[in-house]
C-alpha cells in the first residue's frame, strides 16, 4: 500500500541527514602537504588522539599551488603545508591562502616567523650550517668565509638554485646588497672543490672521501646520519663531519641563516576551525618536541625539549633578519646564480 509523506516530514529527515553530514565534516581536516607522510604521521596522529579530530592528508610532491588553484572553491584542503619560505608565499602570493588572527599563534611563535597579515606561519626551523672534517682546528665561521681563497678547491655544496641555497644568498642580498653577495658568490664557486651539485648528504659523503674539507647543508641532515644504522654508509658519513653554526659577519643582528617549514589555512577551507586547532596544536610544546625529535629540526617555539643530536650542536642564535625580507629577495638571489655560472 502506497504511503504519501508529509514534506514538512521530507524536510526534516533532509535536516537531520544534513546535520549528520556536517557533523561528520567538522570532525576532520584535510592537509595538502609536500612533506613526506611520514615525518608528519606520528604527530597527527597524537592530535587525532587528544582532539578527536581526524587528520586527512595529500601528499603532494610538485605542484602544491597549482593543484589547489584548479581546484579552486571546491578544494577540500584545509591546511597547505610545506617547506621553505620562497614556496609558502608562492602560495599566498596567488591568492589561495586566507588570513586568521590568532592569539596562540601570534604569542607562540616569532614575529620574524610569521606573516603580519596571517597568511602563513612557520612550524619549525632548518638551519643551513657549515658541515666540517672533524680533524680540521675550526670553532666558529662566517659565511662569508665561504669566499676566503684559503679555502680554495675545499667547499662542497650542492646546486647554487637549490631553494636551500637561495633562501640563504637571498639572506646575503639583504645583509651586503646584491653586489657585494655576486662578488661573494664568484669566490665561493672559484673554491669549490667541485661541481655545485648533489644533495646535503653528498657533502658528508665527499668530506668523508676527501674531496672536500667544508661544505654548507642542513643541520636535520646530521640527525638523520648519525641515527641510521651503525656501520651503514649514512652513519659513516655523519661520523666524519662535525657541525659549525655559521653566522653573517658585519651585521648587527647576524645569527645563523635557518629557512623554515610552515603552514596556511586554505583560501576556501571547509573546515576552518579545525585547521586553526591543528595549526595551535602544532605550536604546542608537545607537537614541538615531536618536530625536533622526529625530523631533527629546530622547534620554531623557544624552550622546547631537544633531540639529543640537535643538542649537542650548541646553541642556536638565530639572524634576526624577518623572513620576508628573504623571500623579497629569492628571485635576484636567483638571477645571481645564473649569473655568475655557480652551477656551471
Amino acid at each position: 500500500m502506497k504511503k504519501n509523506f508529509p514534506l514538512k516530514n521530507i524536510f526534516a529527515a533532509a535536516a537531520i541527514l544534513f546535520s549528520v553530514q556536517a557533523q561528520a565534516a567538522s570532525n576532520e581536516v584535510n592537509i595538502y602537504t609536500t612533506r613526506e607522510p611520514g615525518l608528519l604521521t606520528p604527530i597527527l596522529e597524537q592530535f587525532t588522539k587528544d582532539t578527536g579530530i581526524k587528520a586527512n592528508t595529500v601528499f603532494v610532491k610538485d605542484g602544491l599551488a597549482e593543484r589547489v588553484a584548479t581546484e579552486g572553491a571546491k578544494s577540500p584542503a584545509d591546511i597547505l603545508m610545506t617547506v621553505d619560505i620562497g614556496r609558502l608565499t608562492e602560495l599566498v602570493d596567488k591568492g589561495l591562502t586566507q588570513s586568521i588572527d590568532n592569539k596562540v599563534l601570534n604569542e607562540r611563535i616569532p614575529e620574524q616567523y610569521r606573516a603580519a597579515d596571517g597568511q602563513w606561519y612557520a612550524l619549525s626551523l632548518r638551519d643551513r650550517i657549515l658541515y666540517a672534517a672533524k680533524e680540521l682546528d675550526l670553532a666558529s665561521f662566517h659565511y662569508e668565509d665561504l669566499a676566503d681563497p684559503k679555502w680554495k678547491g675545499k667547499v662542497c655544496i650542492r646546486s647554487g638554485q637549490h631553494p636551500y641555497n637561495i633562501s640563504l644568498f637571498a639572506a646575503m642580498i639583504a645583509h651586503h646588497g646584491a653586489e657585494k653577495t655576486e662578488e661573494w658568490l664568484k669566490g665561493v664557486k672559484a673554491n669549490l672543490a667541485r661541481k655545485a651539485a648533489g644533495g646535503d648528504r653528498e657533502v658528508a659523503r665527499d668530506i668523508l672521501a676527501g674531496i672536500c674539507d667544508i661544505g654548507i647543508a642542513n643541520a636535520y641532515y646530521v640527525g638523520r646520519m648519525l641515527n641510521a644504522e651503525p656501520g651503514s654508509e649514512q652513519h659513516q658519513w655523519g661520523e666524519a663531519i662535525k657541525v659549525i653554526r655559521p653566522t653573517f659577519s658585519g651585521t648587527t643582528d647576524g645569527g645563523t641563516h635557518a629557512n623554515v617549514s610552515g603552514a596556511s589555512v586554505a583560501k576556501h577551507s571547509p573546515n576552518k576551525e579545525n585547521a586553526i586547532k591543528l595549526l595551535e596544536y602544532l605550536v604546542s610544546d608537545s607537537a614541538q618536541s615531536m618536530y625536533a625529535k622526529t625530523n631533527y629540526e629546530y622547534p620554531v617555539v623557544a624552550g622546547v625539549e631537544l633531540d639529543p643530536i640537535v643538542a649537542s650542536f650548541g646553541e642556536f642564535k638565530a639572524d634576526k633578519l624577518p623572513m620576508t625580507e628573504v623571500a623579497k629577495n629569492r628571485k635576484a638571489a636567483s638571477e645571481l646564480v645564473d649569473k655568475v655560472g655557480f652551477d656551471n
